[in-house]
């Protein structure tokens, strides 16, 4: 499955989130998108993850730990419409989610072993869905959404944050580099 959703498949809002994500293969863009944050991460100090640009803005890692809790989220919503199941699902405060999380406490590493746990479970229930998996659609936090826009919001929501990462982090005039 590698046709990207059509607007009707998604709320207006993602839109943004789905002009990040190129042409491919799924399941190659997960992987793909697996290593490149695998990459951006692993080098990362402590120290260097606690930075935050604003005082009112997520950690390194809260970003991290908000990937993995969103991914998890949008993966539970993704099966569930696959397997036809039509219950109304929540939407969720993702700002709650990390409030209520230790992901400052928790090391790069942690982090990092967490994410890519739940990028290997979303690639291996991606890879099993058939033809008619992808187009089944279900309501997913007041919005009828389909299996594939799940997949591409999932794939351009940590685009998005890549960037932001890039933009606003990492090239900080404060950002703590590592000076060895």
């Amino acid at each position: 499955m590698a046709e990207k959703p059509s607007k009707t498949e998604y709320p207006a809002y993602y839109q943004d989130y789905m002009k990040l994500v190129p042409e491919g293969n799924i399941v190659a863009l997960f992987k793909e998108q697996e290593r490149m944050t695998t990459n951006l991460l692993q080098g990362l100090t402590d120290q260097q993850a606690s930075f935050a640009y604003g005082t009112d803005k997520w950690t390194i890692k809260e970003v991290v730990g908000h990937l993995t809790d969103t991914e998890r989220i949008l993966a539970y919503r993704l099966l569930t419409i696959a397997r036809g199941d039509v219950t109304p699902l929540p939407g969720f405060r993702e700002d709650a989610y990390v409030q209520q999380a230790d992901f400052t406490g928790m090391t790069v590493a942690s982090l990092l072993a967490q994410y890519k746990a739940v990028r290997a479970s979303t690639i291996a229930l991606v890879e099993s869905l058939n033809d008619q998996d992808w187009t089944r659609q279900g309501m997913a936090n007041n919005y009828i959404t389909s299996v594939r826009a799940l997949a591409y919001i999932l794939l351009g929501h940590e685009r998005h944050h890549h960037n932001i990462l890039h933009e606003r982090y990492f090239a900080s005039a404060t950002y703590p580099v590592n000076r060895m």
